[in-house]
């Protein structure tokens, strides 16, 4: 996934520290025959989504895309309550974790004080769903996690579970996402529990 030749300069930088920063990511991800650093590989999904979702997305929700899971890893989500509270804390808490690792990046490579403030607000997510801005990152967010993620939960947790996931994730999607989510070649499995919920 080259960085594309019409991208404006601090941008690029901008994602090449993000990219850095994720690929510190020990947790293996594999996407076809090739692994990757479990963050690095999520983050440039949702930035692809972003974009198909949205061509003419601005720049802060892109830097959003691609910053809004930085060292996730440092905080692991058994050290909550392993419910749905426990994992609406830990999100909170990673949320604010990656805000603040976006922030300290933008502004060491010259974005306005602006910029910073718009990106750790979509990050975590204030004033969602209402903004469209934080809906188009959920939305990338819950497509990436469709694509690459929830396969390899059916493998570690029983169908009822990998349900109760999948429904709140559903929920959070605008209806265009949705129908994209229909779309995507999804595991047989993935597919039957998606088709319970439409």
């Amino acid at each position: 996934m080259a960085i594309p030749k019409n991208m404006n300069k601090l941008l690029e930088t901008a994602i090449k520290e993000f990219d850095r920063v994720n690929g510190e990511d020990l947790r293996q991800q594999t996407v076809g025959r090739k692994s990757y650093a479990r963050e690095l590989i999520f983050a440039r999904k949702v930035y692809a989504w972003v974009e198909r979702l949205d061509p003419s997305a601005p720049e802060d929700i892109r830097l959003a895309a691609r910053s809004h899971t930085l060292r996730r890893w440092e905080i692991p989500r058994n050290r909550y309550r392993m419910d749905i509270g426990g994992y609406h804390q830990w999100r909170a808490a990673t949320s604010t974790l990656a805000a603040d690792a976006a922030a300290e990046i933008l502004k060491r490579v010259g974005y306005s004080d602006a910029i910073v403030r718009e990106v750790k607000r979509i990050i975590t997510g204030h004033r969602h769903p209402s903004d469209p801005d934080t809906q188009l990152l959920e939305d990338a967010d819950v497509l990436a996690f469709l694509e690459i993620k929830l396969e390899d939960y059916l493998a570690r947790w029983d169908e009822t579970k990998v349900q109760r996931i999948l429904e709140g994730a559903w929920s959070k999607m605008s209806a265009a996402a949705r129908r994209l989510a229909l779309d995507l070649p999804l595991d047989s499995r993935v597919k039957k529990l998606i088709a319970s919920l439409t």
